[in-house]
């Protein structure tokens, strides 16, 4: 009922407001270091806006949606659409922005007056364990119920077992490689399946678009959350010629804003593997040739505590692994280009992005981009 769905969203806001500096800590444990600050704006408000705004959009959404009908073959028919609860509802979350990404699908699913079950990533333990604790405050156990990698046994991955449950629907937010074997698993039970899949998101700057903007937007992404974003600006077209203007800018911005950043207002990588795929990655594209240049020269990060800097690549090409495959870091590869027809041949030649950003005031320069690629979303002027 409207009464019951409308409690389920109030108790989960509930739980983010009441337990606000539990979760920070716990999101901070899982990844050594996680600005507070980021935690708080893309996880935890933002749930609890789009908790109370799904409050107020509930009764328009419940309510019996009519459809047309060709009068001449139905003349005596009304025809409507009654939204109904799937069941039970199957969310997979990574560990990127763990509460965000159980939060805002759960709401949707609550919402909707269904019932839901949340696979934590493995990099997310101690925010699992807390919601396992709080959880029982707020929601029934056949309600909302939260499982960890570390309820399947050591060495076990929970994954595949949650995975092929005959779920009602299930929601996966990961990279593309795990999708593909998460919708196999689904397919045992046709169980429908919504994908969020990550892959490689380009920027594009046009000409008339002035450059220090374009480098203030583009920064603050590509630092948030040390770059660990499916829709972050995974690599930069920029007019040839303006590249070094480009990493001027940057070096700017990146200094005032982040003037220490081992001080708790940067962000770790999420754990040592990443780490390393991320120095690797680098390491590869030097080797083949392509120029690093640090936007923050005074400050080496720190290793131990995985601290990465981050930095710019020049002279970048296809063979190299920062062009092949999605970054998830504060790496920023660097392609100049002449004509925009370059940039469209060189996107649509590739899978299809999860995003894409275009600078430009050009309005038909808009349009083309619009019209002549395809993404999950376009953002005009801005990134994220």
């Amino acid at each position: 009922s409207l009464a019951e769905r409308r409690a389920d969203l109030r108790a989960l806001h509930r739980l983010l407001v009441e337990h606000r500096e539990a979760l920070v800590e716990a999101v901070n444990q899982d990844f050594g270091c996680r600005s507070r600050f980021e935690t708080l704006m893309t996880e935890l408000l933002q749930g609890q806006e789009a908790a109370l705004d799904a409050m107020r959009q509930l009764p328009r959404w419940m309510k019996k949606q009519k459809r047309a009908l060709d009068i001449t073959q139905y003349p005596l028919a009304s025809a409507f659409v009654q939204p109904q609860p799937l069941g039970v509802v199957g969310i997979v979350a990574p560990w990127n922005f763990p509460i965000a990404m159980v939060v805002q699908p759960l709401i949707g699913a609550l919402a909707a007056g269904n019932r839901v079950m949340v696979k934590m990533s493995e990099n997310s333990a101690h925010l699992a364990r807390l919601l396992q604790q709080l959880l029982p405050g707020y929601f029934a156990a056949d309600k909302v119920a939260v499982f960890a990698d570390a309820d399947a046994g050591p060495g076990q991955s929970l994954g595949p077992l949650f995975t092929q449950l005959p779920f009602n629907h299930l929601f996966f937010t990961g990279s593309p490689q795990t999708g593909k074997a998460v919708m196999a698993n689904a397919s045992t039970h046709l169980t429908p399946v919504t994908l969020e899949l990550g892959g490689k998101s380009p920027a594009i700057v046009a000409p008339d678009y002035p450059l220090q903007k374009a480098a203030e937007r583009i920064l603050w992404v590509k630092m948030l959350n040390a770059g660990q974003i499916c829709t972050n600006v995974d690599y930069l077209f920029l007019p040839e010629g303006q590249e070094q203007a480009f990493i001027a800018h940057a070096q700017k911005i990146v200094e005032q804003r982040y003037p220490d950043l081992t001080n708790g207002d940067y962000t770790a990588i999420i754990d040592q593997r990443q780490y390393d795929r991320l120095q690797a990655m680098l390491a590869d594209a030097i080797a083949q040739g392509a120029q690093a240049v640090p936007l923050l020269p005074g400050q080496p990060g720190d290793a131990a505590r995985r601290i990465m800097p981050p930095v710019a690549l020049l002279g970048v090409h296809d063979g190299m692994q920062v062009m092949q495959r999605e970054i998830f870091g504060p790496l920023l590869p660097i392609l100049p280009y002449q004509a925009k027809e370059e940039v469209l041949q060189y996107i649509n030649d590739r899978p299809h992005p999860l995003a894409l950003y275009l600078f430009s005031e050009d309005k038909a320069l808009q349009k083309c981009y619009l019209e002549q690629t395809l993404s999950g979303g376009v953002t005009i002027n801005d990134t994220l």
